[in-house]
């Protein structure tokens, strides 16, 4: 493990009963303070390996990047990697999970004069905590969004909010997978139990059965989550529980707040994630493949041009369709515009972008600034999440309109047309739409002789797989897939996703990565920030087909796929888990034998802790180029790294080097064929 290999890593297991987690390695016979020196020094070797603004510059795949920091370097406008670079170095104790705020005795570092925090609490339990408290964060983050489609599905059907239900053959499908009667019953009235349960599996309060879980949950792994004590009552109880337990004075075993850490992980999964999908599916309807521009080089001048960026659809799909009205269309046209046109930032375009077409993915979070500096945007709505408050300055500097409709997010100087703390005014969601859209035009008019610069990069991509969408593709299951996998057409599928982050120049691993793979027969799917740079570097075409190895390009040339499938937003890991559940049935195998993988090399944030150890616990391993803050406690990153084999069937791969981290991957595929017998 690189810079690790100091600190003693030797493992051993106890029975279930007596401990969830391994005992204490070896190293507590020797003092204190020198492992904490040995975990310091490998901080610091690990802060040598983060880029700076020029290495992204001179490295960056995308060249729409690479001429925007430029143009924005000479306009004085600051960005993310000039933050980045002005933070160096980094606070060690931070980077390491040893630093505890917790409460205000504090805060406390663990170093040689101090081994214990000032209630008492160690390296090993102060680290646990803070990634307790990180994946609570994601469990929120994902189920707060979820909840808002899961209340306008409720509504839906109820008739209170006038948002057409589209999703009738999700809400079928998703009715018999939960055991309800659905003879005689409207789509309304199976819409409205689906919400329910929904509903209540992310906020129970009163112990029962987790309905999403039981009823979508391979048996095997229900079994083995069941045998460990890991159920989750609901998301709302265990992120309650969570912060509950990590409070001053109240548990103080690292190992048990890590058995909740699992506990919190599924609870992530199957309300906050795939609750949350079924919603969006079922109000919105499937994604429809379709072809889609890409980049910068697809802004249009002369258009009311308005991005959307968050997560949150269900105010976003209005905007889009009061955005092609003709009233309001006419309205633009006599302000002198061409039309009216939709980009994409984050996941609320990407979402839009698969269901609505015409809405152009343009960048991640990461790379909103660089949107911005472009000129080219009248008006920026901004939900939910990935939303840096940063991007305010370079709107100012380009007399940018910002729009918030969150009371969960607000931005200082930002208008704010949103739904309320209670969404009571979810009805209110066509004029809310009809207002931001109006905005737009306004400040288009407002904005003609600001001078607007557009790099000419742009691409076509296919999106909007899903895994409804192949199994219609391969005739009505996903055997062949299967088959293709088993006879080594295809070599394994890894999920190739994530958010994005400095401390790796910007889209590189993620594009890299995805070309060793493509080149040694693995076919990927993606989702979220990650996929930007997928779509942006053509991954995303039929003829990127001829990247591939020979086998796995004949197969892709035979069914028209590319070797990266797009499943859409961040959310939809849902999908990529659906696919790995078919051709694990297909295949008669549990997930844990099979050559799938998660990977997420570039992550950085609660929701990344949350969806590795989602699979990790689903029985597939886990590569990454950025570690998570525990290098401060041996015992913990023992857990994270190697603790789940045992437990699970999966480990966590860390690799600075992302070319590395993917061969590891082509040979963990490898050796799991040979294991099953297949040729390899």
């Amino acid at each position: 493990m690189l810079y690790f290999a100091k600190l003693p890593m030797r493992w051993h297991h106890e029975k279930l009963e007596d401990s969830i987690l391994p005992k204490e390695p070896s190293h507590r016979s020797s003092s204190v303070g020198t492992v904490v020196d040995d975990y310091m020094k490998a901080v610091s070797e690990y802060r040598k390996s983060f880029p700076s603004k020029q290495d992204v510059i001179e490295q960056a795949p995308d060249p729409a990047v690479r001429e925007m920091l430029l143009r924005l370097q000479e306009m004085g406008c600051e960005t993310t990697f000039d933050r980045f670079d002005q933070q160096q170095p980094q606070c060690s104790f931070g980077i390491a999970g040893v630093c505890c705020r917790n409460c205000s005795m504090g805060p406390c570092k663990i170093t040689p004069k101090s081994p214990r925090g000032v209630c008492g609490a160690d390296a090993d339990l102060i680290v646990a905590r803070n990634l307790l408290r990180s994946l609570a964060a994601g469990v929120a983050a994902h189920g707060a969004r979820g909840r808002e489609s899961m209340l306008a599905l409720k509504y839906a059907a109820e008739g209170t909010i006038n948002i057409p239900i589209e999703g009738e053959g999700k809400i079928r499908k998703t009715a018999a997978v939960f055991g309800l009667a659905t003879e005689g019953k409207s789509v309304a009235e199976l819409a409205k139990q689906i919400a329910d349960i929904l509903l209540e599996d992310l906020s129970r309060t009163i112990p029962a059965e987790h309905r999403t879980l039981r009823a979508f949950a391979a048996p095997e792994r229900l079994q083995t989550w069941t045998d460990l004590d890991i159920l989750p009552i609901s998301a709302y109880h265990e992120s309650f529980e969570s912060l509950h337990q990590t409070s001053v004075g109240t548990n103080g075993d690292w190992k048990h707040v890590m058995h909740q850490f699992e506990r919190c992980g599924l609870a992530f999964s199957w309300s906050s994630v795939l609750g949350s999908s079924i919603a969006m599916d079922s109000l919105f309807g499937l994604p429809n493949r379709n072809t889609s521009k890409v980049n910068l080089g697809a802004l249009k001048k002369g258009y009311v041009n308005i991005a959307v960026h968050g997560h949150s659809p269900v105010l976003v799909q209005e905007i889009v369709k009061q955005g092609r009205s003709e009233e309001l269309v006419r309205l633009a046209k006599e302000q002198g515009a061409l039309g009216i046109q939709f980009y994409g930032i984050c996941c609320s375009g990407l979402s839009a972008m698969y269901r609505y077409g015409n809405v152009i993915p343009l960048s991640n979070a990461v790379g909103a600034e660089l949107v911005l500096g472009t000129g080219a945007i009248d008006l920026w709505v901004a939900d939910v999440q990935d939303v840096f408050p940063s991007i305010m300055e370079v709107a100012k500097c380009f007399r940018t309109t910002v729009v918030t409709t969150s009371d969960s997010a607000r931005l200082p100087e930002a208008e704010h047309y949103g739904y309320t703390h209670d969404h009571s005014n979810l009805g209110e969601t066509e004029a809310l739409a009809k207002k931001i859209v109006r905005r737009g035009i306004e400040s288009f008019a407002a904005r003609r002789d600001v001078p607007v610069f557009i790099p000419q990069y742009e691409v076509e991509a296919d999106v909007g797989f899903s895994a409804e969408y192949l199994t219609a593709l391969f005739g009505g299951s996903l055997a062949p897939l299967q088959q293709a996998i088993e006879n080594g057409s295809i070599l394994g599928i890894v999920n190739l996703v994530g958010c994005n982050n400095p401390r790796v120049v910007y889209e590189k691993a993620v594009a890299e990565v995805a070309s060793v793979l493509i080149e040694n027969n693995i076919l990927i799917m993606t989702n979220g920030c990650a996929s930007f740079p997928l779509l942006k570097l053509g991954f995303c075409q039929t003829k990127a087909a001829q990247q591939a190895g020979q086998p796995l390009r004949a197969f892709l040339q035979e069914h028209n796929l590319p070797p990266v499938l797009h499943m859409g937003e961040c959310l939809d890991n849902a999908r990529a888990s659906a696919i790995f559940k078919g051709v694990s049935d297909a295949a008669k195998q549990p997930i844990k034998a099979l050559p799938f993988a998660f990977s997420s090399p570039e992550w950085s944030n609660e929701k990344g802790t949350a969806a590795a150890l989602s699979f990790r616990m689903l029985g597939m391993n886990s590569y990454h180029c950025v570690y998570p803050p525990v290098q401060g406690s041996a015992n913990v990153m023992n857990y994270m790294m190697e603790g789940t084999v045992e437990r699970f069937g999966s480990k966590m791969v860390v690799d600075l080097n992302h070319l590395s981290l993917a061969e590891k991957i082509v040979q963990d595929f490898k050796q799991k064929r040979n294991q099953l017998g297949w040729k390899a």
